[in-house]
C-alpha cells in the first residue's frame, strides 16, 4: 500500500514562502512494530507514540536569501529538494500478559474459554483457531490478558505452517502456559510434543526460551486419574521447580482455578522495565566525554584525466538546489565547496580549474576564483 504527504507549495511574488506539505499520519494499533527501509524498528506499544519514519524535503529558499551588498538582485533561487520514501514493514505483535502456545488441537481455545470470556472456535480439527484471540483473567484487584496463539506445528520457525505469523505474537508476553494434550487423538506421543513446541520457540527468538512457562496438561478427563496424577509427577520431575505443572479439564473444568491462582501469582503486578530504560535513569558519574570529528560526508576521486568525481549527501544535495547553467548560481556553487573544504581536497588530488567535476550525476567545468 502507498502513502504519500502533500507536497509543499511553491514560493510566490512580493516574498511569500509557499506553503508547508501536509503532514501524513498512518494510525496503527498499539503494539505494531514498524520497520523501515534501513532495518531500524519501532516500537509502538504505548496508546498515542508517534515515531517520524519519512521526512519532508527541505524547501527552497527565494533570491532574496542570497542578496548582498554587492549583488543585491540575485538571478537565482534554490530549488525544493525531495522528501524521504522508502517501505515500511508494519507487524502487529500482541500486548498480552500470558500466551498459551502449544500444537494444534491441544485444547487451547477451550482453556482460554474456560478461564475468560472469550469466545474461540473450537473444533476437533487441526488449525481451527487461524488467528489470536484475546481473554481476560479477572480477579478481585486485577487483571490479566491471555492470548491464544494459534497452533504451532515443527518448522514453524523457518515459515512452515502458521510460522512467523503468530510466534511474533508470544514476544511481548511475560509467560507462557505450554498446553499439552495427555491423549492425542493422533497418537503421538507428549513428551515429543511438548519438544516440538518448546525447540520452535528458541528457534524463533532464544528470549523465548528464558520466558516462564507453566505445563497445563489438559484433556485429563480424556484418561484414567491415575494416568493423569503419574503424567503429573513425571513432568514434574523432568522440569523441575521452574514449571509448575497442573493437570486440567476444560470439559470439567478440574484444575482450571489452580491454574487461573498460578497465572495471578507468577505475572508480576508491574511489568518489568526494559533494562535501557533503568540504565537510562542511573546517575551518571562526572566525566568528559571526547568523540572523534564527525565525518564529512563526502569523498573525492579521481576518475580520469582532468576528470573528477565528488560523492556524498552534503555535496550532491547542494548540486540538487541549483541550476549549474545559470552563471550566478554556479558561482554560489563554488563559493560552497570552497567553504566546505571541497576545492581543497580537490586539489590535494590533482585537480587543476577548469577541470571537470561530476556530482551526483551532474559533470560541470570547475573554475573556482
Amino acid at each position: 500500500m502507498h502513502y504519500k504527504a502533500r507536497r509543499g507549495g511553491h514560493g510566490e511574488g512580493a516574498l511569500r514562502h509557499g506553503a508547508e506539505g501536509g503532514e501524513l499520519v498512518v494510525r496503527v494499533a498499539p503494539g505494531t512494530q514498524a520497520v523501515d527501509w534501513d532495518g531500524t524498528a519501532y516500537d509502538l506499544v504505548v496508546p498515542g507514540a508517534r515515531v517520524v519514519l519519512a521526512r519532508g524535503g527541505p524547501g527552497g529558499r527565494g533570491n532574496k536569501r542570497f542578496a548582498t551588498a554587492t549583488r543585491q538582485a540575485p538571478r537565482f533561487a534554490e530549488r525544493g529538494l525531495a522528501g524521504q520514501e522508502g517501505w515500511v514493514d508494519l507487524q502487529l505483535k500482541l500486548l498480552a500478559d500470558v500466551g498459551l502456545v502449544g500444537l494444534p488441537n491441544a485444547g487451547k481455545s477451550s482453556l482460554l474459554s474456560r478461564l475468560t470470556r472469550a469466545a474461540p472456535k473450537v473444533a476437533d480439527y487441526p488449525f481451527t483457531t487461524l488467528e489470536p484471540v484475546l481473554g481476560t483473567l479477572e480477579s478481585d484487584d486485577r487483571q490479566l490478558v491471555l492470548a491464544d496463539i494459534p497452533g504451532l506445528i515443527e518448522g514453524a520457525s523457518e515459515g512452515a505452517g502458521l510460522g512467523h505469523d503468530f510466534l511474533a505474537h508470544v514476544e511481548r508476553t511475560r509467560l507462557l502456559v505450554h498446553v499439552l494434550d495427555l491423549a492425542p487423538l493422533d497418537g503421538t506421543d507428549p513428551a515429543a510434543n511438548w519438544e516440538t513446541i518448546e525447540s520452535e520457540l528458541s528457534a524463533h527468538d532464544p528470549r523465548l526460551a528464558a520466558l516462564p512457562r507453566v505445563l497445563a496438561l489438559s484433556k485429563a478427563d480424556l484418561v484414567t486419574p491415575d494416568a493423569a496424577a503419574a503424567a503429573a509427577v513425571s513432568w514434574h520431575a523432568r522440569l523441575g521447580d521452574e514449571a509448575p505443572v497442573l493437570v486440567t479439564s476444560s470439559a470439567t473444568r478440574a484444575g482450571l482455578d489452580e491454574l487461573a491462582s498460578e497465572l495471578l501469582r507468577r505475572v508480576p503486578v508491574d511489568a518489568p522495565r526494559p533494562v535501557a530504560e533503568l540504565a537510562a535513569e542511573q546517575e551518571l558519574a562526572e566525566h568528559r566525554v571526547f568523540r572523534p570529528a564527525a565525518d564529512r560526508g563526502w569523498q573525492v576521486e579521481s576518475v580520469g584525466a582532468g576528470a573528477f568525481r565528488v560523492s556524498g549527501a552534503p555535496v550532491e544535495r547542494l548540486l540538487a538546489r541549483f541550476d549549474v547553467d545559470n552563471d550566478e548560481a554556479l558561482a554560489h556553487i563554488e563559493h560552497r565547496l570552497h567553504r566546505m573544504g571541497v576545492v581543497r581536497a580537490l586539489e590535494a588530488a590533482g585537480f587543476e580549474p577548469g577541470d571537470d567535476v561530476e556530482i551526483g550525476g551532474v559533470v560541470f567545468e570547475l573554475d573556482p576564483g
